[in-house]
């Protein structure tokens, strides 16, 4: 079973060593790995390639994001055959079996477009981070954090991109995903362009992967929180224009409300990280900030 793999990597090279490794295990599946150095400082690109010979790395010259960084990726799998795409974070962890379980199910409906796991907590290994995804320009918690019982392929509004098999055709047919964003927000993005061409993105229940989250922990408090509330904006001008000021506004006061109480709580970088969010979604101001959001989180502004 032919399968190709895009993992991204950002000055991680021992988490993606061991993403790789794991990967190129599999006995039953024949992956062919596609590696993404997103512009690292801390020389992963050399790293990876002495410890991955078998793995196709591409060396981007600066952090592109999870958007341009993966669409490097996808962009040469394509080139190389007609292989369900398997977007993997390096700090995601998922069987073979449960890999199998997801191309089977993809194959088995020419509907589905995009299909992905249970994922749950590396560290609780029972708690459930996400059983797929809603309208992220409606919901302040899109995550679904429930599992209906006798459902195994159950239809959400996207599937997160921790862990995701993709029918090339999605790719081909919609395009890429939208760099714009830069980091989160792309996928719903994806899988709601994907809709409107007659796919159906789902997670098959029956499918697990764990996802470590204390390596992101820190930037979780600016770059993160940051990117959440910045790319609702972009999502609502793309696909609810109809409904953009209330939306706007919506995720204007809820914003502001956050950032209060980041503030009183003594979290001024986050805050600060917030209220730069909702200022740039209102100007249009997308594609990559890293830079600012980490100089405003230090107390400054550009």
């Amino acid at each position: 079973m032919e399968l190709a793999v895009v993992i991204l990597n950002w000055n991680a090279a021992a988490e993606t060593v061991r993403c790789v490794r794991a990967v190129a295990s599999w006995k039953r599946l024949r992956p062919a790995i596609w590696v993404v150095d997103n512009g690292s400082a801390d020389g992963s690109a050399e790293v990876i390639s002495r410890e991955c010979p078998d793995a196709r790395l591409i060396r981007n010259p600066v952090n592109l994001g999870f958007a341009g960084g993966n669409n490097r990726g996808i962009v040469r799998a394509l080139s190389a055959g007609d292989a369900p795409i398997l977007l993997l974070n390096n700090d995601a962890f998922i069987e073979e079996e449960d890999v199998i379980r997801l191309v089977d199910t993809l194959h088995a409906d020419a509907r589905l477009g995009l299909v992905g796991p249970l994922l749950f907590d590396a560290d609780g290994r029972e708690r459930l981070l996400s059983a797929g995804g809603r309208d992220i320009a409606r919901h302040t918690n899109s995550h679904i954090r429930e599992v209906t019982a006798g459902v195994p392929v159950r239809e959400v509004d996207y599937v997160p991109g921790t862990v995701v098999v993709v029918r090339p055709e999605v790719f081909r047919t919609v395009g890429l995903f939208d760099e714009d964003y830069f980091f989160g927000g792309e996928i719903a993005d994806l899988c709601e362009r994907a809709r409107r061409q007659g796919y159906v993105s789902a997670i098959d229940t029956r499918a697990r992967a764990f996802h470590s989250l204390s390596r992101s922990s820190d930037l979780r408090e600016t770059l993160h929180i940051y990117y959440v509330f910045r790319n609702r904006f972009l999502f609502i001008h793309k696909f609810r224009h109809a409904r953009r000021i209330p939306l706007y506004g919506f995720w204007t006061l809820y914003g502001l409300a956050v950032s209060l109480r980041a503030q009183l709580l003594g979290r001024s970088a986050k805050a600060r990280a917030i209220r730069l969010g909702l200022l740039d979604g209102w100007r249009g101001r997308f594609g990559g900030q890293n830079e600012r959001v980490l100089s405003a989180g230090a107390g400054t502004t550009r």
